[in-house]
């Protein structure tokens, strides 16, 4: 039986839902600042002027922002931005005169990101709810597309990198951590939720 798409969305929406709301309670995953640091080299300076509401619910695989900081004054499109930690590491370098939009599918992760901006007055990061597959963006928009951990989740790839390609604009970089597997999965993992999200 073909993978069921809408359900895959849904089971990863209560997944991080959880994340948002209990962030500490421990899951499958890696999450907060701590492992940032420690697993992934994230620099604790910089983490440290964040709150813990941005950094607790960090589940990021890799750190996308090594690869290259954003310009001051450029335009980042942070895909499955989740609460937030390399949306508000990217607003920091790209100034009051910059813009980043979070794209986020998981209401509890777009509200603690609203509410995030509130907290660190960070108000030059914009919340969209949207998909992967299906960015709420302008073609050719953006100068540095970002993404951590979310890909290896889309049923899409191809249609999520389509969708990066669109909105960058010429000469725009595309910066991402993510989960890749050497070898071929077998069908009926490939379609079965449960491996998705376990």
């Amino acid at each position: 039986m073909p993978l069921d798409t809408e359900r895959l969305r849904l089971e990863i929406k209560n997944v991080y839902s959880e994340v948002a709301r209990d962030p500490k309670k421990g899951y499958h995953f890696h999450t907060g600042s701590d492992y940032a640091v420690e697993r992934l080299g994230y620099s604790r300076e910089a983490l440290a002027d964040l709150p813990d509401s941005v950094t607790a619910p960090f589940a990021g695989v890799g750190n996308p922002l090594s690869m290259g900081q954003p310009a001051p004054g450029s335009t980042v499109l942070d895909i499955g931005a989740g609460s937030g930690m390399d949306t508000f590491l990217a607003a920091k370098a790209v100034g009051p005169g910059g813009n980043v939009i979070a794209i986020d599918m998981t209401e509890g992760m777009l509200e603690r990101g609203r509410d995030n901006i509130t907290l660190t007055g960070l108000a030059q990061i914009e919340y969209r709810q949207g998909l992967a597959e299906a960015l709420p963006v302008a073609d050719a928009f953006v100068d540095l597309v970002i993404s951590n951990g979310v890909i290896n989740l889309t049923p899409d790839k191809r249609a999520v990198f389509r969708e990066a390609l669109r909105v960058l604009k010429p000469g725009g970089r595309l910066q991402i951590a993510d989960i890749v597997v050497h070898k071929d999965i077998p069908a009926a993992a490939r379609d079965d939720i449960a491996v998705w999200t376990a």
